[in-house]
């Protein structure tokens, strides 16, 4: 089980964070080589807009079923309907925006692991500084790719094995996951073509989300970010709705949700205190706010009606 949290006022540092799932997320995994979940627990808990942020010693592949996504991969920008997948290798920096009917997969898998399950085929041809340091990003076309079927079937597999216990369960993870990488390989060449995008507005865009992780509980406005930034607000939305599909007051009142959720879901403060955490003056304001961006009562979220 996820462990409470407690509340904190740490905002977050100016460099790309990492997020270790097995630390943030759930410590069952803290020791494992391979983490799987949905991904709408994952959205769920974490929030549907992802800011920049990097994986330390691990790979991480989404594969999104249904749905629209919005990708950031280092410098790259993905406009990408489901069926379709996102492998980003170690350290790469990455950010995503997804509708609320994604649905999909996501492994996080140790670096050293990927390492070993690919070596008994390296001698094939394949491509291992390239795989080690390139992320992808490839929209799946079942009617025309038999892959595409094989490796949905695959994750379906894997996420039922991940219901298993034992050393058993560690053996199949690995076999399906090498089974999943070989399909990752065939698929690679079938890469997305990016949106054109300038270097500067990504870089703009990454400031922005790393000024909302740090400020979203001071309700700064959209003049006081932009200022911050140095452009005008009308450009700072035009990039917002440009890479992540949203206004960047949206952007700001998800993080300001993502965090309410997550609080009402692992913690055992009170909503009042919640409110009061994140910057709500007023506890009637919060739950307004809240019964307005998410349809339901923050009590009713808490026991989950």
């Amino acid at each position: 089980m996820k462990n409470k949290i407690q509340l904190s006022n740490v905002h977050a540092d100016d460099y790309i964070p990492n997020i270790d799932l097995g630390k943030s997320y759930d410590q069952r995994y803290i020791d494992m080589d391979i983490h799987y979940e949905s991904l709408e627990k994952l959205a769920n808990f974490f929030g549907r807009n992802m800011p920049v942020h990097h994986h330390d010693r691990f790979y991480q592949l989404h594969v999104i079923l249904t749905g629209t996504i919005h990708v950031n991969l280092d410098e790259k920008s993905y406009v990408v309907q489901g069926p379709m997948f996102f492998l980003t290798p170690p350290t790469i920096p990455h950010a995503f925006i997804t509708d609320k009917n994604v649905k999909g997969h996501v492994i996080t898998i140790r670096q050293q692991l990927v390492w070993q399950l690919m070596e008994s085929i390296e001698s094939t041809g394949w491509d291992k500084g390239n795989f080690m340091s390139t992320p992808l990003c490839v929209s799946l076309i079942p009617e025309k790719n038999k892959d595409t079927d094989h490796l949905i079937e695959l994750l379906s597999l894997t996420a039922r094995e991940n219901q298993q216990s034992g050393i058993k369960k560690d053996f199949a993870l690995k076999a399906l996951l090498q089974l999943i990488l070989i399909d990752i390989l065939r698929l690679a060449d079938q890469s997305q073509p990016q949106q054109k995008m300038r270097k500067e507005d990504i870089r703009i865009f990454h400031h922005f989300n790393q000024l909302i992780e740090s400020h979203y509980k001071e309700h700064l406005t959209l003049t006081q970010y932009s200022e911050k930034i140095s452009i005008t607000e009308a450009r700072l939305n035009e990039i917002c709705r440009k890479l992540a599909g949203l206004p960047s007051k949206r952007l700001i009142m998800d993080r300001l949700i993502q965090e309410a959720r997550r609080l009402l879901s692992f913690s055992s403060v009170s909503i009042t205190e919640i409110g009061y955490e994140l910057g709500f003056k007023d506890p009637a304001y919060f739950a307004r706010f809240f019964r307005k961006n998410t349809g339901v009562t923050a009590s009713k979220y808490r026991s989950g009606e």
